[in-house]
């Protein structure tokens, strides 16, 4: 489900859980309203209350961590780029042809991260394409000592943004979908407690909906940020574009 439709959900949800409290707090008989009874659910959905905004917070911290480091991945990986770009200029023109293989990976890397989602994954962007880099610039020979440095630095430097693009590819899904669902049912409860105990007017009605609808856009931002490269907060695919305007060139 997209971030959208579980907001939507969320919301419809909180907003059933406080109109049955609402509908409760009309049909139940006195005795179960009164001051101990409101007590006792006040203390008991303090509790849900205090575990909600924990695991809410658990949840926002995780996806706000994962979300900058995808970011750090894509800019570290945009300078490795543009490091082992320069390193194969620096060599000699026999690199130009690993120059050109590299920038075709890249612009392909970049389609299919921050373009089509349902776009089937070239070749280049598995191990293969580790593979044959690696194995072009092991085939280098260098005839000086600069050239030995360069094809050693490159080597390193190539290894290093590989493995950054495995955190791109996968940097996904690190929000659980149980997390979600027990923050949902607690809400849920919770307003349904709200409503239990509030006075019947257009007011309280109000209130309750605009506390529903920032619940909710509040789990559409962490399902945001669990999507960095798609959505609408989505990381700047910038840093690559640019290396890839650099590259080969």
């Amino acid at each position: 489900m997209t971030p959208a439709l579980v907001a939507t959900f969320a919301f419809m949800s909180i907003v059933t859980g406080a109109a049955v409290g609402l509908l409760l707090g009309k049909v139940l008989p006195d005795h179960h309203l009164d001051s101990g009874s409101k007590d006792v659910v006040r203390l008991a959905m303090g509790m849900i209350a205090t575990m909600t905004a924990l695991v809410l917070g658990l949840v926002t911290a995780s996806a706000k961590s994962s979300f900058d480091a995808d970011d750090a991945a894509v800019k570290h990986t945009a300078a490795g780029l543009l490091t082992l770009d320069r390193m194969l200029a620096d060599y000699g023109p026999e690199s130009q042809p690993i120059r050109e293989s590299i920038r075709s990976s890249v612009e392909a890397k970049v389609d299919q991260v921050f373009g089509d989602k349902n776009a089937t994954t070239p070749a280049n962007l598995h191990n293969t394409e580790g593979d044959s880099i690696a194995n072009a610039l092991l085939a280098l020979a260098p005839s000086t000592a600069a050239q030995t440095w360069y094809r050693s630095r490159a080597l390193d430097v190539a290894a290093d943004v590989l493995q950054s693009r495995w955190i791109i590819l996968n940097g996904t899904g690190t929000v659980p979908t149980l997390f979600l669902t027990v923050i949902i049912c607690w809400l849920t409860v919770l307003f349904g407690s709200f409503g239990l105990f509030a006075p019947r007017n257009g007011t309280v009605i109000g209130v309750l909906l605009i506390c529903a609808l920032s619940v909710a856009l509040s789990i559409f931002l962490i399902l945001e940020m669990d999507d960095p490269f798609g959505g609408v907060m989505r990381i700047s695919d910038a840093p690559l574009r640019h290396a890839l305007a650099q590259i080969g060139h």
